[in-house]
């Protein structure tokens, strides 16, 4: 049985291959690559030597086949990934602009990436953790749906619930994020926000003190702070511990952020002090930047060590 288990969209992405290149234009695009945030999350667990699970789904197609060649690969255990014949797989289109912002766009609602159902009890004993992206959340009720019950499956196994709210702003479609995401972080031990997402989820437009909310109003442990090239803040125990980011030449930051929550739980599984888990993720993810794609990066034990020799700052 696998330790880390996540739930969500697996996609074929095809990106700009420089930034400030509209989608609305014809030109130039790159791909397709293995994606999907909770795909993203997996393999990078894998690759960091922790079993790890993925519920999922693919078309029968060229994309699906590529999701799941490359997730064997890499060691993520794919038996719960439906393949289906009749169906294409999900596809998400994303460019950046020079002032570092993205848009997506995404067809996946009603593709194989959003139909998986809930484990049963049977299929996931022995899980450590269950971590849900907020984006897998966003594509339709029905899916949510079946994230919800796999977060109360997967908590009344024993597992640690982990969240990484991971807004997709163009996916809310006027709905309130709480209502979309209010289940899950009442189950949640370790939450990974941005700054942004910790002021919207908290209710206020200081950080600190939405921070502060957030730990009364939800069964948190520990709250990691991402804040970027600006590195993380981890609060837990009434503590809060800044840790740098790396200093790396940044060639596409797509699926850091996923890449730096599979970093610190594959930490904390290997029993490491808090500052070295932000550390391990911090290093995971600019690992990841480092390379063109979402999941592209060099990320293995001996790279992050490598890394981790290196002070942060």
């Amino acid at each position: 049985m696998s330790d880390i288990w996540t739930m969500g969209e697996l996609l074929a992405e095809i990106m700009r291959p420089k930034a400030g290149m509209s989608l609305q234009e014809p030109g130039v695009f790159l791909g397709p690559f293995p994606s999907g945030a909770p795909g993203i999350f997996i393999d990078t667990a894998a690759r960091l030597g922790h079993s790890a699970a993925i519920v999922s789904g693919v078309g029968e197609d060229d994309f699906g086949r590529s999701i799941l060649e490359r997730l064997r690969h890499d060691g993520v255990s794919v038996e719960l990934v439906a393949s289906y014949p009749n169906r294409s797989t999900g596809v998400a289109f994303v460019t950046y602009f020079r002032d570092g912002t993205r848009r997506f766009l995404f067809h996946w609602d009603g593709t194989p990436a959003v139909l998986a159902r809930a484990p049963q009890p049977e299929q996931i004993r022995g899980a450590r953790y269950f971590h849900v992206m907020g984006c897998s959340l966003m594509a339709n009720e029905a899916f949510r749906r079946e994230v919800f019950a796999a977060v109360e499956r997967f908590a009344e196994a024993g597992a640690r619930i982990t969240f990484d709210p991971n807004i997709r702003f163009e996916l809310l479609a006027g709905r309130a994020v709480e209502d979309i995401v209010g289940p899950v972080l009442r189950r949640c031990s370790i939450l990974f926000p941005g700054e942004k997402e910790a002021q919207i989820l908290g209710g206020s437009g200081k950080t600190e003190a939405a921070v502060q909310a957030l730990f009364r109003r939800y069964p948190l442990e520990i709250l990691v702070l991402k804040r970027g090239k600006r590195g993380c803040t981890v609060y837990s125990g009434g503590q809060a511990l800044e840790v740098p980011a790396y200093r790396v030449r940044e060639v596409d930051p797509t699926g850091s952020g996923d890449c730096f929550d599979a970093g610190f739980l594959c930490g904390l599984l290997e029993a490491r002090p808090m500052e070295e888990c932000a550390r391990v993720a911090s290093a995971v993810g600019a690992l990841n930047a480092q390379a063109f794609g979402p999941m592209e990066g060099l990320i293995s034990p001996s790279a992050v060590a490598r890394l981790l020799r290196h002070k942060s700052g």
